[in-house]
């Protein structure tokens, strides 16, 4: 155990979490989700009694988002809803981003679902929690953590 770390982040996710650098992704995603085929080649690293938010949560508390990009964050777009629909699952790790990441709800994108996939081929790594509400799949880009350039 360690002081300070959530206790939802295991050996290996902190591992895979810290092996990141600036610009890869982190996929954490729905139990729905074809992790395993579209994880294939990847770390899948599988969290089935965490919810989403919790799992979200705990990433967020040490992973730093890009601040370069005009929107680290990512989710995937509810499918035959309006613009700017995101269901409660989503806004709640929306707000978390906010809350532990600096992120407002702008840098915060919905992808349509094919296009998610897409993007998930280029991700780092796939967390597979145990959330039960399908679309909740967010995908986040690493930033950095150093000193101010002198």
């Amino acid at each position: 155990m360690l002081k300070g770390i959530d206790a939802a982040l295991t050996p290996e996710l902190l591992k895979v979490l810290c092996e990141m650098g600036h610009g890869d992704e982190v996929v954490v995603v729905d139990a729905n989700f074809t992790a395993a085929s579209l994880g294939r080649g990847k770390p899948v690293i599988r969290m089935p009694g965490i919810d989403l938010q919790r799992a979200c949560r705990a990433v967020l508390s040490v992973f730093p988002l890009d601040q370069s990009v005009q929107q680290p964050v990512a989710y995937m777009k509810v499918e035959h809803t309006p613009d700017g629909y995101a269901s409660a699952v989503q806004r709640a790790v929306i707000a978390l981003a906010g809350e532990l990441a600096s992120a407002d709800p702008g840098q915060c994108a919905a992808v349509e679902r094919f296009a998610f996939y897409d993007r998930v081929g280029g991700a780092y790594a796939i967390v597979q929690t145990g959330e039960a509400q399908p679309y909740a799949n967010f995908i986040f880009k690493k930033g950095v953590i150093g000193d101010a350039l002198a």
